[in-house]
C-alpha cells in the first residue's frame, strides 16, 4: 500500500495526494560502511492531506520492529534539555502523586526531568538500544509498542496513569485509533492526555516538506486531534503554542465526563486552521509549487557555490534532513560530509544518498566554507555552537522556507 484510501485521524475517505516524493529508505536507516554497496528498502513517499479535517499523512510502508533500535536522541540537541525542563514541571502540575507514563520515552530525558521533581514515572518505548540510555539515567522503562494490550498489563502492574505524555511520537503511530484505544485504557478518569507534535499549519506555512518522511506517518492539524479524541469521549481542552521543531503545539485531551471548558485559544487556532485554508485543495497545490521553486533554487545556489571552488558540508544528520537530500538528489558531489553531534550517527552514511556522517569537530579539521544547515530547527543554537566557523568567514545556507546564505 503506497497510498491510503481512509485518513488515519477522522477515517474519511480518499484523502488528497499532493506532493509524491519519489522512494525512500527509512528516513532513520544510516547505512554501516560494509554495507555501502548493498542496495537499500525504499517505498514510495506520497504525502495525502484529508480534506475533512487537515491530516497530512503517508501510507504506513516500515516493516514491523523495525524500531527495535532507534538512533534519534533529544539529548543530541542542547535546547531539548531546557524545553522539557518546562514541559515536565507542567506535567507534575497536573499529575500531583499520580503516575505520569510517557509513551516513545526514548532515551529518557524527560522523565529524568520529572523524576527530578519527585513525581512518579514510567517509560514506554520499543527500542531497546535507546531504553538502555534511559535507565542509565534512573528512568524505569517498559520495552514495548503502546496499545490496548501494552496498555492492560501496565495498568495491572502499575495501576491507572494521571497523566499519559507523548512528545513526537504520535506522529510515528500508523493505527492512531489503536493507540487511542490504549490511552482509554490506562488513563484515570480524571487524567490528561498530552501531546506534542508539529503543527501542519507551521509546515504549510514554512515549507516545511522535510518533516514528512517514512518514520513519520502524519503531521496533525488540530482539527484531525478534536475528530479523533471525540471517537473516544475526550476532548482537546488547551493547546500551547511552541516554537520546537519549526513550530509546535502542546495538546491537553481530558474525558468529555469530566466536563472541562476548553480555553479560548482552542478555538482560536482551529479558525486560524479554516482561515489558513487546510480543508481547500488549492492550498496544497500551491504549497506543491512552492517546494517545486525551493528545490531549483538551493540546486542552483549549490551548483553555484561548488563551480566557486567552494567546500560545501551538511550540518546536523536529521531525519527530515534526509527527505530533503533524497527528493532534491543532493549527494556527495554536494556535500563533502555531515556533521551530527549523535555519537550514534557518526562513522555511518545517510540513508539513500550515502553522505559520510561524521562528528562537529570535522568542521573545524576539514575547514568547509559552507555549512547546509539540514537541523534548521535548531539553527540558533547551531549558529552560537559553530561561532568559530562564522568567524573565519563561513557561510550557513539555510534551505527553508527559502534557501537563504546566512554569514
Amino acid at each position: 500500500m503506497t497510498t491510503l484510501d481512509h485518513c488515519r485521524a477522522c477515517l474519511a475517505p480518499d484523502p488528497h495526494l499532493f506532493l509524491p516524493l519519489g522512494d525512500h529508505p527509512p528516513a532513520n536507516m544510516f547505512v554501516r560502511p560494509e554495507e555501502l554497496g548493498e542496495a537499500q528498502p525504499a517505498f514510495p513517499l506520497n504525502t495525502q492531506v484529508c480534506l475533512k479535517c487537515g491530516l497530512i499523512q503517508v501510507a504506513d510502508q516500515i516493516p514491523a520492529d523495525f524500531f527495535r533500535h532507534y538512533l534519534y536522541i533529544p539529548s543530541a540537541a542542547a535546547s531539548m534539555h531546557s524545553h522539557f525542563e518546562g514541559l515536565a514541571a507542567a506535567l507534575s502540575e497536573r499529575a500531583g502523586d499520580g503516575l505520569i507514563v510517557d509513551i516513545g520515552c526514548n532515551d529518557g530525558l524527560l522523565l529524568m526531568a520529572c523524576n527530578a521533581l519527585g513525581c512518579a514515572t514510567l517509560g514506554v518505548d520499543p527500542a531497546a538500544n535507546i531504553a538502555e540510555m534511559a535507565r542509565d539515567r534512573g528512568v524505569d522503562v517498559h520495552l514495548a509498542y503502546f496499545g490496548p494490550e501494552t496498555a492492560q498489563d501496565l495498568l495491572q502492574s502499575r495501576g491507572q496513569a494521571k497523566v499519559i505524555v507523548t512528545t513526537n511520537t504520535f506522529n510515528h503511530i500508523g493505527d492512531l485509533h489503536d493507540f487511542m484505544k490504549g490511552v482509554d485504557v490506562l488513563l484515570a478518569d480524571d487524567g490528561t492526555f498530552v501531546l506534542e507534535l508539529p503543527w501542519a499549519k507551521d509546515l504549510l506555512d514554512r515549507n516545511e516538506f522535510d518533516t514528512v518522511y517514512q518514520e513519520h506517518l502524519s503531521e496533525f492539524s488540530l482539527l484531525s486531534l478534536v475528530k479523533l479524541g471525540g471517537f473516544f469521549d475526550m476532548q482537546v481542552t488547551d493547546v500551547t503554542r511552541l516554537w520546537v521543531h519549526g513550530g509546535s503545539m502542546r495538546v491537553f485531551m481530558r474525558r468529555r465526563s469530566q466536563k472541562d471548558v476548553p480555553t479560548s485559544i482552542v478555538r482560536q487556532m482551529l479558525d486560524e486552521e479554516l482561515a489558513a485554508g487546510m480543508l481547500d485543495v488549492a492550498t496544497y497545490d500551491r504549497f506543491t509549487d512552492r517546494v517545486g521553486t525551493v528545490r531549483e533554487d538551493l540546486l542552483a545556489m549549490l551548483g553555484d557555490l561548488k563551480a566557486k571552488g567552494l567546500k560545501i558540508a551538511g550540518y546536523g544528520a536529521p531525519a527530515k534532513g534526509n527527505t530533503l537530500l533524497n527528493y532534491f538528489k543532493i549527494g556527495p558531489e554536494h556535500l563533502d560530509f555531515l556533521a551530527d553531534r549523535n555519537p550514534l550517527k557518526q562513522d555511518l552514511y545517510s540513508p539513500g544518498m550515502k553522505i559520510p556522517v561524521r562528528s562537529t569537530d570535522a568542521i573545524s579539521a576539514e575547514k568547509p566554507d559552507i555549512l547546509l544547515v539540514l537541523a534548521w530547527n535548531f539553527f540558533d543554537e547551531i549558529k552560537e555552537q559553530q561561532s568559530d566557523f562564522l568567524a573565519r568567514g563561513g557561510k550557513f545556507l539555510v534551505p527553508l522556507p527559502e534557501p537563504v546564505l546566512v554569514g
